[in-house]
């Protein structure tokens, strides 16, 4: 994943289809159950999305 201000308020991401994939998959999970466990994999995919977004942003102010 990469990130990139492109002016304040506004970020360019650059993410492989797999974490997108991930990050569509646990909305669509959120909004239509809601409920319940997500798969283990999916949750080791937020898990990578999450760390990988945590690096890109790091160092970086608002």
């Amino acid at each position: 994943m990469r990130i990139e201000r492109s002016r304040p308020g506004l970020y360019s991401v650059e993410l492989h289809a797999y974490e997108l994939a991930g990050l569509i998959a646990a909305a669509r999970w959120t909004i239509e159950t809601g409920s319940g466990e997500l798969p283990e994999e999916a949750i080791d995919e937020l898990g990578r999305i999450v760390a990988s977004y945590q690096a890109g942003i790091a160092g970086r102010s608002s």
